[in-house]
């Protein structure tokens, strides 16, 4: 007989994190006061977190002053689903002494000008990627999220909600399929409970779940329909447009009370690729094979000639708005490269700047 899930087992704890939390303790001399956490909403550098022993609200703790001290970029603080080894105070917040390594995680360039990438959400095993099928669907978006997706190292599956206000659902499954390949589609309607069932198979115990998807789509009622009671709050779309509007305005973690882990997060007003791991060459991998045939090895499939790319968009065996897609997240991902070579730089400068010693200055008394 299987020994019952402890609560860490029911936060996702595993032998991943089990050994990286013995590796902290372990530098730390064999602290014994320090144990394993998730923080479950991040709210700058304060966090609530759960624990063996906290109740459903978690406990407050912050970061202590050796980790903000040392963090390059702000991917290297705490971010929800993120396991820590956290340290108990009598008199006020407890404190995060170190973030554990990351099995998974889903990030995006920071929204604006700034060239830095920002964790979604980390420790997930599973991306529930949310598309209403009313004004909201929309197939580049889609694509963007797939992409995005395969550089996580989670598993994503689309959800089609809203399923009651769609008059072409197959047509609508049809586009989805194109564009996602092999990847899980599942349409649902929180008004008539339809396809929900299917959504719940994927939390079980030590399981992850993130949901992501644009403001509208549904992702907080979809979460109140699996928990089984009203615990995020919603609100209606605009009717004059159909877009959303926040309801969810912070990540949040959330255990379900059967098992598994639900990760909520904002409506996305934009999501700008990082791209990690050559996520776009995954996302179209059919673009791939026929690249091998190109006449040149770096072929960008616009005006090159020798172009097998471009000779299958005109043969028709690659639509042509799927090239379209995959060139403008190529142009962007060249931008962002640019850009980061550009900060890259700037820094290298500084710090050669910090080690180079200052010219003495001589004292003369008058």
């Amino acid at each position: 007989m299987n020994p019952a899930p402890t609560t860490l087992d029911r936060l996702g704890w595993g032998p991943f994190f089990a050994e990286s939390f013995d590796a902290v303790v372990a530098d730390s001399k064999g602290d014994g006061d320090l144990a394993p956490a998730r923080v479950s909403i991040e709210h700058n550098y304060l966090f609530r977190v759960q624990t063996a022993s906290c109740d459903e609200a978690g406990v407050l703790a912050s970061v202590a002053g050796s980790i903000k001290h040392a963090a390059q970029t702000q991917m290297s603080l705490p971010g929800v689903g993120d396991w820590v080894a956290l340290r108990a105070n009598d008199t006020g917040p407890a404190t995060i002494h170190a973030v554990l390594p990351r099995r998974t995680y889903f990030s995006r360039k920071a929204a604006g000008n700034t060239t830095a990438e920002q964790v979604v959400a980390a420790n997930i095993d599973t991306i529930f990627l949310v598309s209403g099928l009313d004004d909201d669907f929309n197939e580049n978006r889609i694509q963007r999220y797939l992409v995005a997706a395969a550089d996580s190292g989670a598993r994503p599956v689309i959800v089609l909600n809203k399923v009651d206000l769609s008059p072409a659902l197959e047509h609508a499954i049809d586009i989805v399929r194109r564009l996602a390949g092999d990847v899980p589609i599942h349409a649902v309607s929180c008004v008539d409970q339809r396809g929900l069932e299917a959504l719940a198979t994927y939390l079980r115990i030590g399981q992850t779940v993130a949901l992501l998807g644009s403001s509208g789509v549904g992702k907080s009622t979809i979460i109140n329909r699996l928990l089984g009671h009203e615990r995020q709050r919603t609100r209606s779309t605009r009717a004059s447009d159909g877009r959303g509007r926040h309801t969810t305005v912070h990540r949040e973690l959330l255990v379900h009370p059967d098992g598994g882990v639900i990760i909520d997060t904002p409506g996305m007003r934009e999501l700008r690729l990082w791209d990690r791991n050559r996520a776009v060459e995954m996302a179209f991998d059919d673009i791939e094979q026929y690249a091998t045939d190109c006449h040149f090895r770096d072929c960008r499939h616009r005006t090159e000639p020798g172009c097998a790319v471009r000779r299958a968009v005109e043969e028709g065996r690659i639509q042509s708005d799927r090239l379209t897609r995959y060139d403008q997240l190529q142009r962007e991902r060249e931008q962002l490269t640019e850009r980061r070579d550009q900060l890259t730089e700037l820094v290298e400068r500084q710090a050669e700047v910090k080690r180079t010693p200052r010219p003495s200055r001589r004292v003369f008394k008058r």
